[in-house]
C-alpha cells in the first residue's frame, strides 16, 4: 500500500489561498503520476490537477485554471498545490493520488483506492 499523506487544509476566506501538502515515505514518488482530486458534501468526485512523473506536464479542471498550480519535488517526495483566489465553490475534501490521473490527456480515475488515495484535507473557503 502506497501512503500518502496531505496537510494544509483549513478554513479561508473567499479570495484567500492556501497551500495543500502531499508527501510519502513509502515509495518511489519520482515513478508515479500525482493528482488532487476533490469532493464536496452532495457533489462528484472530480479531478482538479495533475502532474506527470518527470516532464512537469500538468493539467486542470477548467472550474480551477488560472487559480491552482500543481507542482512537485521529487527529491522531496512532495507535491503540492497552490489554490489562490479561493471559492466558496472550492469547499470539499481534497485527497492527493497517485498514479491515479493523466496529465497528458487530463483524465482522472475517481473510484476510490486506498491504496493509491491519501487521507485527505478539508477545504473550507467562508466569509
Amino acid at each position: 500500500q502506497l501512503q500518502l499523506v496531505e496537510s494544509g487544509g483549513g478554513l479561508v476566506q473567499p479570495g484567500g489561498s492556501l497551500r495543500l501538502s502531499c508527501t510519502t515515505s513509502s515509495f518511489n514518488f519520482e515513478n508515479y503520476a500525482i493528482g488532487w482530486i476533490r469532493q464536496a458534501p452532495g457533489r462528484e468526485r472530480e479531478g482538479v490537477s495533475c502532474i506527470s512523473r518527470t516532464d512537469g506536464t500538468t493539467t486542470y479542471a477548467d472550474s480551477v485554471k488560472g487559480r491552482f498550480t500543481i507542482s512537485r519535488d521529487n527529491a522531496k517526495n512532495t507535491a503540492y498545490l497552490d489554490m489562490n483566489n479561493l471559492k466558496p465553490e472550492d469547499t470539499a475534501t481534497y485527497y492527493c493520488v497517485a498514479d491515479q490521473c493523466n496529465a497528458y490527456y487530463g483524465r482522472y480515475i475517481l473510484e476510490y483506492d486506498r491504496d493509491y488515495w491519501g487521507q485527505g484535507t478539508r477545504v473550507t473557503v467562508s466569509p
